[in-house]
């Protein structure tokens, strides 16, 4: 999805390009990542209702880049940004927008998680299973995207994973 309207944002406003460079510098705050772990994590952060495109986070990164926010350190053909003494400072000054912004993302996913429960006929009267599936389920989403571009040899690993998992689940 690219941008969104809606009150949970300061003003009910779109995120613009100095929000998403904001919380880019806050999430490199946190670990240095690649430009596709950043949109990745966006995603996580937001319950999967905003996923920025490469379009809106390379320019950012770039941008950060250029202005000294960021270092970058090649990895093949990856780079690898980190965020900077004078980024950290930025940030600093604008820590309680990126928050306010960071905060919004995770309402917003919390409520579409909320949608999809309940859709899915997961309620409140299971006595607390939802949050363990819930847990569950977010933690295996998250490895699955850290092995994200591994070796054939690890990819055929983990669907022997996924496979039995999937029977025991079934009960077969």
């Amino acid at each position: 999805m690219g941008d969104f309207a809606g009150g949970d944002f300061p003003g009910g406003r779109k995120l613009d390009a100095i929000d998403i460079q904001l919380i880019t510098l806050a999430l490199l705050a946190e670990q240095p990542a690649h430009g596709y772990e950043l949109i990745k994590t966006i995603e996580e952060r937001s319950g999967g209702f905003y996923t920025p495109s490469p379009g809106v986070i390379y320019p950012a990164l770039t941008y950060l880049l250029d202005i000294g926010h960021t270092s970058v350190e090649q990895q093949g053909t990856r780079k690898l940004y980190s965020i900077t003494p004078e980024g950290k400072a930025y940030l600093e000054a604008n820590r309680a927008n990126a928050e306010a912004i960071l905060d919004a993302l995770a309402r917003i996913g919390g409520r579409m998680e909320q949608v999809r429960e309940a859709f899915a006929g997961v309620g409140d009267s299971d006595g607390g299973a939802s949050d363990d599936v819930h847990r569950a389920r977010y933690a295996l989403k998250h490895a699955l995207r850290r092995k994200h571009g591994c070796d054939p040899e690890e990819a055929k690993r983990i669907a022997k994973i996924l496979d039995r998992a999937a029977a025991e689940i079934l009960g077969n």
